[in-house]
């Protein structure tokens, strides 16, 4: 049974969206007659989700909710060409067994949205890896150079004079190739597959005279109000822990409060509106609480919130914070990359220090070179606003 309310159709095709092709009426008018078959593809180059990623895997299950037929893709044929979207270097080339390898990983961590009892895994290398010379020139029939060359990063790489290698012109076109091969009635993803998901509407219409509809969801930001990116530092992991992720969803900017409302949960924004105008900080507590109760749970939720009353409302020093072994002398950056883990690299722990965001018992570290003694035993570390540990010998 799938639900034909036209109400619900219409939350879920526009809320948390951010444009349907052609349109929601023709959309929404089909999802009201019988079950569409849509599918969200992903090429499982790495492992680690964040809730920029969450965008898109919630709307995924909200069309398995009303009862459509959802499939996730595994782009394990597509991903060895390397999608060149945003990028102005070529993708490395990957082996099946990273392929798999990620994806595991990437299901783990994408069930915290994703009911997957509800969706069905496909893999697109089951039809291409069998295509023969014959098929892809017949499929390079269908399109037309011109259509394959004006992405923006390809007019960008032509302008720097970096190359465009030939297989990733024909990315679009094989990604294309999947409606197709699953004749599809929709496909969703995020607005910078725009390109790629057009072009199999493209495909589906010249060969197998069927139409299919485009979804797009937003690129959000992150806590310092850029595009949510693990390279810049500002993401929300999938599988964050609790308090950690209450944290961060504190230090959002407050005029990404709506979007995350809008896209994250079933609240009335007119409602929200006025809470955020008349107490920032309240809709931004019941924000982090709404998104930690749905990735973790609601005990999960009022811990994290606790546990941030602690540590920046009455400024103490948290009771349960983890102990780490300094046994001689050490340099800074070797205790937050490598004995503690709060700095994911070098340059991350040189930006923390550089900046002041490190102090031993209070006093600020901010010399990269400076030594922490084996006899610092006892002592708090603090890193940025979240992160605490004691040390020991």
């Amino acid at each position: 049974m799938h639900n034909t309310d036209p109400e619900a159709i219409e939350q879920v095709l526009t809320r948390g969206a951010a444009e349907v092709l052609p349109t929601v009426e023709k959309l929404s008018k089909l999802m009201q007659t019988r079950k569409i078959r849509l599918y969200l593809g992903i090429d499982p180059t790495g492992s680690f989700l964040t809730l920029g990623h969450g965008v898109v895997l919630r709307k995924l299950q909200q069309f398995a909710d009303l009862g459509h037929e959802v499939i996730l893709l595994i782009g394990n044929g597509t991903v060895k060409i390397g999608d060149p979207t945003g990028r102005d270097s070529t993708r490395p080339v990957l082996t099946d067994e990273q392929i798999m390898e990620n994806f595991q990983s990437w299901k783990e961590q994408a069930s915290a949205v994703l009911d997957f009892s509800k969706i069905k895994i496909v893999k697109n290398g089951d039809w291409l890896d069998t295509m023969n010379f014959p098929d892809i020139i017949n499929l390079l029939g269908k399109v037309t150079v011109q259509q394959l060359m004006e992405r923006d990063m390809f007019q960008e790489r032509v302008k720097k004079g970096q190359p465009i290698h030939g297989h990733e012109i024909l990315y679009p076109m094989l990604q294309g190739y999947d409606s197709v091969e699953m004749e599809v009635d929709l496909e969703i993803g995020g607005t910078d597959q725009t390109f790629n998901m057009l072009m199999g509407r493209t495909l589906l219409r010249q060969m197998k005279d069927k139409e299919k509809s485009v979804l797009s969801v937003p690129i959000i930001n992150g806590t310092d109000g850029r595009k949510m990116s693990k390279s810049y530092g500002n993401y929300v992991a999938l599988n964050e822990e609790p308090k950690e992720m209450f944290g961060k969803l504190m230090s959002i900017k407050d005029e990404e409060m709506l979007t995350y409302y809008e896209i994250f949960t079933e609240e009335d924004l007119e409602e929200v509106k006025e809470l955020i105008k008349s107490s920032p900080r309240d809709a931004k507590v019941k924000l982090a609480k709404l998104i930690v109760t749905w990735l973790h749970d609601a005990d999960a939720a009022e811990e994290g919130f606790k546990d941030f009353e602690t540590k920046f409302v009455k400024q103490e020093t948290p009771d349960d914070m983890p102990g780490f072994t300094v046994t001689e002398s050490t340099d800074i950056l070797k205790v937050l990359t490598e004995i503690t883990g709060f700095a994911s690299s070098g340059s991350e722990a040189r930006r923390f220090v550089q900046q002041g965001g490190v102090s031993l018992d209070g006093e600020k570290i901010t010399d990269v070179k400076a030594e922490v003694e084996g006899s610092a035993e006892g002592k708090v570390l603090k890193v940025g606003k979240r992160k605490w540990g004691r040390l020991t010998k």
